[in-house]
């Protein structure tokens, strides 16, 4: 078993960022945007960028629309140790196969397949379908997350998956620590990454990895430092990091991701366009809130 002092590899890194995919004022993705935000992510502490995630608002962009961006991403950071993980899964395994194929061909370092949503497969067919996207030979990151698909990865599925050689990593949003140690317990070389902000630091303390984070947009030098002081055994110091984000952390979470964290973007970055419909632009009061956890980070 793995303890929370333990090492394993950590495929990704520490730090992966979910990216938000920039659109320009007529709705289209933002090539240029999307560079400058792939490099300024890594300047900021970032080693992988998960492109096309949720984040990336994936559901609303076309297949082509995805293999652009991985080139332009690519490209971006093609000169840093930075990564690129391509979101490629979806509810129908041959288009996630399909999807694999192209992001593999523009050079992408993995791909995150996330459980097929609203079909609701058994653990048999999860396998199947998991097995499927791994057979093209892209490292494969799994994606589990049931408040969004509805359906759940179980632990004797995992333990299934992690022995095909392209698994290599779990992105953990189940929001359960009792069902990330069980995983951690029973599958110790299948490195698992938080997939919730607010549960880094408490997945950290039983032998999670790193994280994929959303709020790494904002603060990404700080939950980076947060990840090694944990990793360190400096658990004083990882907490009141953990403490001084989560009331970002929580801000960037009242509405449906990732509408408040690109209107932050738009605010405090540069801009990167609105999200496409059926989501719409972040309230005043979700902009405020999030200004004012950024103006009381006091970090590292």
């Amino acid at each position: 078993m793995v303890g929370v002092t333990d090492t394993i590899s950590a495929p990704f890194g520490l730090l992966a960022t979910a990216m938000i995919t920039p659109f320009t004022s007529s709705g289209e993705v933002d090539h240029d945007t999307a560079w400058r935000l792939a490099r300024h992510l890594s300047d900021q502490g970032t080693d992988t960028l998960v492109v096309t995630g949720t984040t990336g608002e994936s559901p609303t962009l076309s297949d082509d629309e995805k293999v652009a961006l991985y080139r332009t991403v690519v490209e971006a950071v093609k000169e840093k140790d930075t990564l690129v993980i391509a979101g490629t899964g979806t509810y129908d395994t041959r288009h996630s196969v399909e999807m694999t194929e192209r992001a593999a061909e523009t050079g992408v370092d993995g791909v995150l397949a996330v459980a097929p949503y609203y079909n609701k497969p058994s653990q048999a067919g999860l396998v199947a379908h998991f097995s499927a996207i791994a057979d093209v030979g892209v490292p494969v990151m799994l994606y589990n997350i049931p408040g969004r698909t509805g359906s759940l990865i179980e632990v004797e599925t995992l333990a299934t998956m992690s022995s095909h050689p392209q698994v290599v990593a779990v992105k953990d949003a189940v929001l359960d620590l009792e069902f990330t140690s069980a995983t951690i317990k029973r599958v110790p070389s299948l490195p698992v990454y938080s997939g919730q902000d607010t549960f880094t630091l408490p997945m950290l303390s039983v032998g999670a990895v790193g994280v994929v984070s959303v709020v790494a947009h904002l603060a990404g030098r700080v939950i980076k430092a947060m990840i090694k002081a944990a990793q360190s055994g400096d658990w004083p110091e990882a907490r009141r990091l953990h403490y001084e984000l989560m009331p970002l952390c929580e801000a960037c979470f009242l509405e449906t991701n990732p509408t408040p964290v690109k209107g932050a973007m738009n605010s405090f970055w540069e801009p990167v366009g609105d999200v496409r419909l059926p989501l719409v632009a972040a309230s005043d009061d979700t902009l405020a809130a999030i200004e004012k956890a950024l103006g009381a980070l006091q970090g590292l």
